[in-house]
C-alpha cells in the first residue's frame, strides 16, 4: 500500500495533476471579454506562467507569457501572494480550448486546459460583474444568471463548494437562494480579510469565475488593489452599492437621521420667529391704540374748553347788553 501511494505521488509530480486548478468550461458572449484564474502550487511561485491556445497540448501556441508584454487580445497577471495568475482574453470571436501552464526549465511544463464557449446571444451562465468588493464583517451578494440545466453551486477555486441552501467556506457563511427564474443569488456573510480570492458560480458543467476583494476598513475609494500586480479584469466593482448593502444601509440611516434633526430645527426656528413677530405686532398695536386714545382725549378736552369759553363770552355779552338797556 505504501509503495502504491509513493508511486502515485511520483506520478502526480511528473504529470502536473492538481498542480494547476482552473475552470473547465465558460460561456462568453461574442465580442466580449473574460478573465480566467489559474491557481498553482507554491513550488512554482517564481516560474514563468503562460497561456497556450489549441485543442491539444502538442498543437497549442503561446498566447501570452508573464515574461513578455501583454497584447490587446491577451493579457496575464501573476499574484504570487495568492498563487494565482489571471489570464484575460478580449474580443472573443471563436470558441476553443486554452491551457493555463507553468514553465518547468528542466522538465515537462505543467498545465490544465479550459474551454471557452462563445455564443451570439446571452451566455448560458453569467454574472453582473466578475469582480466584487466587500468590507470586513459585512456581506456581499452575487447574482448568477443561467439558462442551462444542472446543479447550482458556489465554490472557492481549489477549495470547497456549497451545494445546499446554506453552508460555509473557510469560516464565511454562504447562502444560496433561487431568487427568481433562471437566477440564483449567493450571499457571503461575515466577510473576513482571508475571504479575498477567486470563487465560481457553477451550474451544471459551466462555471463563471468571480474575484472577491475584502477590505478591512470602510474606505470609500474606488481604487482597489487586491494583488501586488494589477489584475487586468474587464469588469468593474460592484458600486458600491448593491454589492456592499450593509454599508449603504448605514449611510442611508445616518442621512435620514440628519434630515429629521435638521427639519425639527427649522420647525422650532420658524415657530420662534412667528411667536416673536406676533408679540411685536401686539405691542405695536397696543402702542398705536394708546396714542389714538390720547389724541381723542386731547381733542375732546379742547372741544370742552372751547365750548366753555364761548359760553362765558355769551354770558358777558348778555350782561353788557342788559347794562346798556338800564
Amino acid at each position: 500500500m505504501a509503495v502504491h501511494l509513493s508511486f502515485l505521488l511520483i506520478l502526480t509530480g511528473l504529470t502536473g495533476i492538481h498542480s494547476i486548478t482552473t475552470v473547465s468550461r465558460v460561456s462568453v458572449k461574442a465580442g466580449g471579454s473574460i478573465s480566467i484564474p489559474c491557481l498553482y502550487d507554491s513550488r512554482y511561485v517564481n516560474h514563468v506562467k503562460y497561456l497556450c491556445k489549441g485543442s491539444t497540448w502538442s498543437h497549442c501556441t503561446f498566447a501570452v507569457r508573464t515574461d513578455q508584454s501583454n497584447s490587446k487580445k491577451f493579457s496575464i497577471a501573476d499574484d504570487k501572494t495568492q498563487r494565482t495568475f489571471t489570464v484575460t482574453v478580449n474580443d472573443l470571436r471563436d470558441e476553443g480550448y486554452y491551457w493555463c501552464a507553468v514553465e518547468i526549465n528542466e522538465g515537462r511544463d505543467i498545465r490544465e486546459y479550459f474551454h471557452l464557449s462563445v455564443t451570439r446571444g446571452t451566455p448560458s451562465l453569467t454574472v453582473d460583474h466578475q469582480e466584487i468588493t466587500g468590507f470586513k464583517g459585512h456581506h456581499i451578494t452575487i447574482n448568477c444568471y443561467y439558462s442551462n440545466r444542472g446543479e447550482m453551486k458556489w465554490c472557492r477555486l481549489g477549495r470547497s463548494c456549497v451545494t445546499t441552501s446554506s453552508g460555509s467556506i473557510d469560516g464565511t457563511r454562504v447562502t444560496i437562494n433561487a431568487s427568481g427564474p433562471n437566477v440564483f443569488t449567493v450571499t457571503m456573510s461575515g466577510l473576513k480579510t482571508e475571504s479575498s480570492g477567486w470563487y465560481q458560480c457553477v451550474k451544471g458543467d459551466l462555471q463563471m469565475p468571480v474575484h472577491v476583494t475584502v477590505q478591512s476598513t470602510t474606505n470609500t475609494s474606488n481604487t482597489l488593489s487586491p494583488t501586488p500586480e494589477p489584475l487586468n479584469l474587464t469588469s468593474v466593482f460592484a458600486e458600491a452599492t448593491p454589492t456592499v448593502q450593509g454599508e449603504q444601509h448605514s449611510v442611508s440611516v445616518n442621512r435620514t437621521g440628519t434630515i429629521i434633526r435638521l427639519s425639527l430645527l427649522i420647525f422650532v426656528v420658524m415657530v420662534t420667529l412667528f411667536i416673536w413677530f406676533m408679540f411685536k405686532r401686539h405691542k405695536q398695536n397696543k402702542a398705536e391704540s394708546s396714542a389714538t386714545t390720547m389724541v381723542e382725549e386731547e381733542v375732546t378736552e379742547m372741544h370742552i374748553r372751547k365750548t366753555s369759553d364761548e359760553v362765558e363770552v355769551k354770558d358777558e355779552d348778555v350782561l353788557a347788553q342788559q347794562q346798556q338797556n338800564l
